[in-house]
């Protein structure tokens, strides 16, 4: 493979990773300031901070569509847009229904883009399924850290105003649309826009069994990232609340790395996603039966386990489908996916409620690792392409 036709597909799929993440993880560090200026209750900013999610299952299929009418990757330019455009006029919220629609609309544009990076990578670089997602998963988790880590150095630069940030960050997601838009292999070359069906065919059981296996990493993820800070305050250790969140999310970077320098022996493999399970299933019950530095490793460990099995999910729909079925299969697993991650953190509190301990909280959480080890088990990779969700 040419390096040029190697470096400038991955160059952009790591570029619109970033862009997917940099406008969403731009709230949590404002979230005091927010509280004050808008008075928002608990709840509210509950709903803000879960509205991405929602939205990211809920408009997923819209994803789907779009991509079957103009191509995936003027799918990625729109959705792009339209999430700077929501990104930005956060900045200009008057208050807190007009800062939810605006960022329900910021949510909208990541959904609508999320299912077409599978397709780019099958159709930009084929015999890199698993390098290629790699790439971009890198580029989400990166996107996911700068936003917070350079909080404190921006914040002064723009004299203390939270407005100004929610304006920068729309920036780079301009510059990396435009970017993709005059560089991007055209679609005639790399597999052209058809007349594709766009809704998933929801009749296989394949799909729900992807959808469920994907949504492992994302209920683990966004479950311990909700119930984390309370089982720390509720045992008296508030001051390692920061260190556990910061070592769950840092601990994917590592997953991604690997995945990039190992894709092939790690694509259509089913013992990396097993493995993936059991350290997640350990490092929760690790997590529920301390409250020390111990917690503050196991969160590591979930962050690491976790994040390889998303990277890895995200291989499936490009690794075993038809080219024309990427998009809908993987708007369908994003759609499961995030579902269920909203499910299990209701069910873990409602767990908490009943128990009166936030300890309780993590069972679900627990639970939702044992699809990575009994379900990717009953996953044929040795089918032709397509066999597997057409159900033949």
């Amino acid at each position: 493979m040419k390096i040029r036709s190697f470096v400038i597909p991955a160059g952009l799929l790591w570029l619109v990773g970033n862009a997917l993440r940099l406008p969403i993880l731009a709230v949590p560090p404002v979230i005091p300031v927010l509280r004050r200026d808008f008075g928002l209750s608990g709840t509210e900013i509950g709903i803000l901070t879960g509205l991405p999610v929602i939205l990211f299952a809920a408009a997923a299929l819209a994803g789907s569509r779009l991509i079957a009418r103009l191509g995936a990757v003027a799918a990625v330019i729109a959705g792009l847009l339209l999430t700077a455009i929501g990104s930005a006029l956060r900045g200009a919220a008057s208050d807190a229904m007009t800062l939810f629609a605006v960022t329900a609309l910021m949510s909208v544009g990541v959904a609508v883009t999320q299912p077409a990076l599978p397709v780019l990578v099958a159709r930009w670089l084929p015999r890199h399924i698993g390098l290629g997602t790699g790439i971009y998963t890198n580029g989400l988790l990166v996107g996911e850290i700068l936003p917070v880590a350079l909080f404190p150095l921006l914040l002064p630069l723009f004299g203390g105003s939270w407005r100004a940030t929610f304006v920068l960050w729309a920036v780079p997601v301009i510059a990396i649309a435009l970017l993709v838009a005059a560089t991007a292999p055209r679609e005639s070359a790399a597999g052209a826009p058809m007349a594709a069906r766009w809704w998933p065919g929801w009749t296989a059981r394949d799909i729900f069994r992807l959808g469920i296996i994907f949504a492992s990493s994302s209920a683990l993820y966004f479950g311990t990232n909700a119930f984390l800070p309370g089982y720390l305050s509720e045992s008296g250790r508030s001051d390692l609340i920061s260190p556990a969140l910061t070592a769950l999310n840092l601990g994917q970077l590592p997953a991604s790395v690997l995945l990039i320098a190992f894709a092939h022996r790690l694509e259509r493999r089913i013992w990396p996603f097993v493995l993936a399970g059991a350290i997640s299933l350990f490092s929760v019950v690790a997590i529920a039966a301390t409250a020390g530095t111990v917690t503050v490793a196991a969160a590591a460990m979930l962050g690491f386990a976790g994040g390889g099995a998303f990277a890895l999910g995200l291989t499936l729909p490009p690794l075993l489908c038809e080219p024309h079925e990427v998009a809908p299969v993987s708007a369908a697993m994003f759609t499961i996916s995030y579902t269920a991650a909203v499910a299990v953190s209701l069910v873990s509190g409602a767990a908490w409620d009943l128990t009166g301990t936030a300890r309780s909280a993590f069972l679900p959480i627990a639970l939702a690792a044992l699809p990575l080890i009994l379900l990717v088990p009953t996953v044929r990779f040795d089918r032709a392409p397509g066999a597997l969700v057409q159900g033949r």
